[in-house]
């Protein structure tokens, strides 16, 4: 398994301890098509959320996969998830409550913090 897997891999698994904890019930896609990576719920409310893992404060937006062609490089679709959660190579949890489509990164920021 290559190394950035398991660094989402991880955040993933970082995010559904997180979102436990405040109260969500989490759900899980039974295939990697999706364009997101898990599913919260509280009180009736289903959020699609898309993890990612950042080393740097400039997170890169784009799903970066390869196939027998080379890589593929895809921005992220209009309503392809409803929040996007990132975590920060110093344990950073943060939660941008729409979907960034169509943009290459962001800057993260104290404003999007987890609490």
């Amino acid at each position: 398994m290559r190394y950035t897997q398991r660094k989402g891999d991880y955040a993933v698994a970082k995010a559904i301890a997180s979102f436990t904890k405040l109260g969500y019930d989490i759900l899980l896609p039974l295939t990697e098509s999706a364009s997101y990576d898990l599913v919260v719920e509280q009180n009736g409310l289903l959020k699609r959320v898309q993890v990612k893992y950042s080393s740097d404060h400039d997170v890169d937006l784009r799903r970066i996969h390869s196939n027998s062609n080379g890589y593929v490089v895809k921005k992220a679709k209009i309503n392809a998830y409803d929040w996007l959660y990132i975590l920060s190579s110093d344990e950073k949890e943060y939660l941008i409550k729409e979907c960034l489509c169509g943009r290459r990164s962001i800057t993260l920021n104290d404003k999007y913090i987890l609490k």
